[in-house]
This record gives structure tokens, C-alpha cells and sequence, in this order.
């Protein structure tokens, strides 16, 4: 469980933290994390054995005479919840009720892994702060603007419609947010730009924004189609599946494990998912760590290249998370293959962005046709507006 206590007027931070091993009781303490505005760091180690335990424990801490930040719970207005997936039933944030938590929990069987524990946190906020309101921030409802083209796969319609088989894309919030702020930073309206987003990390996403709209996006029905992740093999041949079932003998949750868990840089480098390691190893003359750095880069320079021609152009590249803030050579690869598109990096711009240091930046030169940012990714302070626009008015 991660949490950031947002005063939305100043968009400041007065508190942020989270909880690791909640529920493994059998295997050690779970870890709470605490930082207060001041930096000043506090962990407790507590058994802890679910959502519910592991918000009282949070909400003691927030109100801790020392280590925290408020006096009462009267202090918090409202509670943001980031959830993996809306389907097509949610396309904005909403407050939540038991109808929408009743439409949640069908959702649980497609995200297994994060849902239940989504709606958890939901229903321990409902429990421990009876009267505050609740909103819900949905990884896939940005991406809900896609035009039916783009979202709908080849496959018998009746899949789509009785089970909603279809692209739906997620990240949302990430791509939302790093959008926004390239707007804001280019000096021009959403709505008037056309922009590639990367979101780069151990998940990875593209996606590409027109006026505004999502109009396409690298991830599908889950997070793991598109481009090469830390774990995840993203785009391959849906044949590959059944071949290995029958050829190697492994059962469907088997196969998902391997594409999920054991395939991406992790399963190219057979060392690492870790951007730096790979480039540590790819100066040492690995040539497995530079197979993967060279998919890496070759995927998402395919889809720059594809979703550059989907929305007849393009205004700028934004890079965001883990690698796309802080490994400059993964920018500098990916912008050297885009120079035939207008693309113009300025090397010593982005020789210049510490690993580590992330910030907002224009690396593009003068002369370059296409801009390239980087945009350190906020999801929570998204989370935390996305919440303030739906509550703001409750009470007025």
C-alpha cells in the first residue's frame, strides 16, 4: 500500500509513504515506511494481515504527535484510489458507491492480481473514515477516447461483446498526467498539440494523444501487450502459446507466469530487468544485455514511427518513468532513429539530466521539428486533482 497526503491548493506534499508484506504473516513483519514533509523517515514493523490493518495503521501514524502531520481525521476531506481497470464502464474518475463497488468487483476476474486488493483499500477507507468521501482514478479511463479501429481486435465480435475482449490501455494516469504538463511547458493549449508519450519503466507504454484524446496505446486487455518491459515479453506471435503447451508442456499458468514474470530484458539478459545493469553489462561486451537494449529501443521507435503516421504528425516526444527520466542513453538511442522524422536531439541537453535527477526538460535543439521532453511522471498528484474536482463541490 503507497500513500501521499496531498493539500490540493498548493499541490504540496505533506506526507508520503507505504507499506510492504501486508498479509505475510508466516514470513515476518510487514514494513511501514513514513516521511514527513521535513524528510524525517520513520519505519515500523507491525503483523499486519490486511488493507483494513494496514490503513489504521497509516491513519495512526499520519496523526502520531511527533512522526505526523495531522491532528484529527477531520483534517482529510477526501480519499483518492488508484484501480486498475474501469472496462468501458468508467471513462473519468468517479466517487465511489456501493453500485460502483458492486460494478468493481466484476471486474476482479481481469486483474486478478490487483483488483481485489484495489477494492480493499476502498472498502477499509469506507470502514475507518465513515462520511469521506471516496473517488476512484482508473488506470485505463484516459485511453477510453480510442476510436473503435484502434481498440478492437481481430477476433469473432462476439468475444467483445459478451466478454469484452479488446484493448483497453493502461498507465492512464501517468500519460494523463505527463500530457498535461507538456502542454503547460510548450506554452500551448492540449488541444492542439499532437504527442507521443513513453512511459518508460519496468512496465512500459506508449501512447499517442491528439488534440487532447488518447487515440491509440501500446498496452491491450492487459499490461502485457506492446512494447519490452522489465519481466513482461510485450507484442509476440499469439502462436507461441499453444505451441508451448503442447510442444513444452507447460499449463496456462505457467505460461502466463513466463510472459508476465520471466520474459522482457529479464528473460533476453537471463541477469537482470534493471535498464542499468543491462547498460553495465552492454559496456562490458554482453551480448545478450545489448540484444535487449536493441529490442528495447527498436519497439519503441516502431511505434513512435506508427502512431507519428495514425495522427498525421507530430508536435513532440515526452519520456517519463524510470528509464525514460533517467537513462540518457536510452533517449539518445531512440531519438537518434527518429532523425529522419525531424526529430533533433541536443546531446549536451541530455548529457546534462543526471540519472537520479530527474526533471522537466526540453532536450530538442532550436531547429528540431519534433520537441522532445522529459516530464517526470506525478501519478499521485493526478490522483489527488482528479479527486479534489469531484469532492470540491460537495459541501459548497
Amino acid at each position: 500500500m503507497k500513500y501521499k497526503l496531498f493539500d490540493v491548493k498548493n499541490e504540496s506534499v505533506s506526507a508520503t509513504g507505504h507499506i510492504e508484506r501486508i498479509g505475510m504473516l508466516n514470513n515476518g513483519k510487514a514494513v511501514l515506511t513514513h516521511c514527513n514533509a521535513g524528510g524525517d523517515k520513520t519505519q515500523i514493523e507491525a503483523d499486519i494481515a490486511d488493507h483494513r490493518e494496514a490503513l489504521r495503521l497509516v491513519l495512526s501514524i499520519l496523526q502520531d504527535s511527533e512522526k505526523g502531520v495531522i491532528s484529527t481525521l477531520d483534517e482529510i476531506k477526501a480519499v483518492g484510489h488508484r484501480v486498475l481497470h474501469g472496462k468501458e464502464a468508467f471513462s473519468d474518475s468517479v466517487l465511489v458507491t456501493e453500485e460502483v463497488l458492486k460494478t468493481l468487483r466484476g471486474f476482479i476476474d481481469i486483474g486478478p492480481l490487483h483488483m481485489p486488493a484495489n477494492i480493499m483499500g476502498i472498502e477499509a477507507c469506507i470502514s475507518l473514515m465513515p462520511g469521506v468521501p471516496q473517488v476512484a482514478v482508473f488506470d485505463t479511463a484516459f485511453h477510453q477516447t480510442m476510436p473503435r479501429h484502434a481498440f478492437l481486435y481481430a477476433i469473432p465480435y462476439e468475444l467483445y461483446e459478451k466478454y469484452g475482449v479488446r484493448r483497453y490501455g493502461f498507465h492512464g494516469t501517468s500519460h494523463k498526467y505527463v500530457s498535461q504538463r507538456s502542454a503547460e511547458i510548450l506554452g500551448k493549449p492540449l488541444s492542439e498539440l499532437k504527442l507521443i508519450t513513453l512511459h518508460l519503466g519496468n512496465g512500459c507504454s506508449a501512447a499517442a494523444i491528439k488534440e487532447g484524446k488518447v487515440v491509440d496505446t501500446s498496452m491491450g486487455y492487459t499490461p502485457l501487450e506492446g512494447l519490452v518491459m522489465g519481466t513482461r515479453c510485450g507484442d509476440i506471435d499469439p502462436a507461441i502459446v499453444p505451441f508451448l503447451e503442447k510442444n513444452v508442456g507447460l499449463s496456462d499458468k505457467e505460461i502466463d507466469d513466463l510472459m508476465n514474470k520471466k520474459s522482457g530484458l529479464w528473460g533476453i539478459t537471463g541477469m537482470s530487468s534493471d535498464m542499468r545493469d543491462i547498460q553495465a553489462a552492454r559496456a562490458e561486451g554482453n551480448l545478450r544485455a545489448e540484444d535487449a537494449f536493441q529490442l528495447f529501443i527498436y519497439r519503441v521507435i516502431k511505434y513512435v514511427g506508427a502512431y507519428t503516421v495514425a495522427m498525421g504528425g507530430l508536435d513532440a516526444i515526452v519520456f517519463t518513468a524510470g528509464i525514460g527520466e533517467n537513462d540518457r542513453g536510452v533517449r539518445a538511442e531512440v531519438c537518434k532513429a527518429l532523425k529522419c522524422i525531424g526529430v533533433d536531439m541536443d546531446e549536451k541537453k541530455n548529457d546534462a539530466m543526471m540519472p537520479g535527477q530527474a526533471r522537466e526538460a526540453i532536450l530538442s535543439t532550436a531547429e528540431s521539428k519534433i520537441k522532445v521532453l522529459v516530464v517526470p511522471t506525478n501519478e499521485e498528484l493526478m490522483i489527488a486533482k482528479d479527486t479534489y474536482r469531484l469532492v470540491k463541490d460537495l459541501n459548497s
